[in-house]
């Protein structure tokens, strides 16, 4: 059995970044979903906002705190597939920051949105007379195209979202770990490292 110790791994900007973005990306899917001529207007301030969001994210990927970093979120295909091949153990995989599925589930979320908010840049909606700020610059061939992407891409957005949610569900349910209450007080339980580990990492050719 993995021994698991409990950590502060997430930072307050990181949980007040995650909390708000999950809270505006869910309004505004329901603005779109649902839009009239009195919501069109905050649609698109609630577009611009998550865009600003995302852009300070991937500044924070290199300013923030280790677990947050870029390259703390990429692993290598054979850590990816071990991972996979360990999944369905029923003990918390113990990560310190997301695990491989994990940070592969944010970066899609993250490109899935940044797509889904500079399509929305360039989009024209006929039904309440609104146009996008940068319309102007492209012919209709790009704003028509642009507006398929745009929702396209809101009907992925709801995939993965529904696969985040059953993902919290399977890591509570069968591996006991809770993934919400860390990003709420920040404190994970993750695994404690043995000296033979700490070798391996600091003398390649023990790998």
């Amino acid at each position: 059995m993995t021994q698991l110790q409990l950590k502060k791994i997430w930072d307050p900007v990181t949980r007040l970044w995650h909390w708000v973005l999950a809270l505006l990306v869910l309004t505004n899917w329901g603005l779109g979903e649902f839009m009239s001529f009195d919501t069109i207007s905050w649609h698109f301030y609630l577009g611009y906002t998550i865009l600003g969001l995302l852009a300070f994210r991937i500044l924070w990927g290199f300013l923030g705190p280790q677990p947050v970093r870029w390259h703390s979120m990429l692993y290598r295909p054979g850590e990816i597939f071990h991972y996979l091949r360990n999944l369905s153990r029923r003990q918390p995989s113990g990560s310190p920051g997301h695990n491989p599925m994990g940070s592969l589930a944010v970066l899609a979320m993250i490109f899935t949105l940044m797509g889904q908010a500079l399509s929305g840049l360039f989009i024209e909606s006929d039904d309440f007379f609104e146009s996008a700020p940068l319309v102007s610059y492209v012919n209709e061939a790009v704003v028509n195209s642009m507006t398929w992407w745009h929702h396209f891409i809101a009907e992925a957005l709801l995939v993965l979202v529904v696969l985040h949610l059953l993902a919290i569900v399977f890591y509570r349910l069968w591996k006991y770990e809770d993934l919400v209450k860390p990003m709420i007080n920040g404190w994970k339980w993750v695994r404690v490292e043995t000296s033979e580990q700490a070798d391996k990492k600091s003398d390649p050719d023990l790998k």
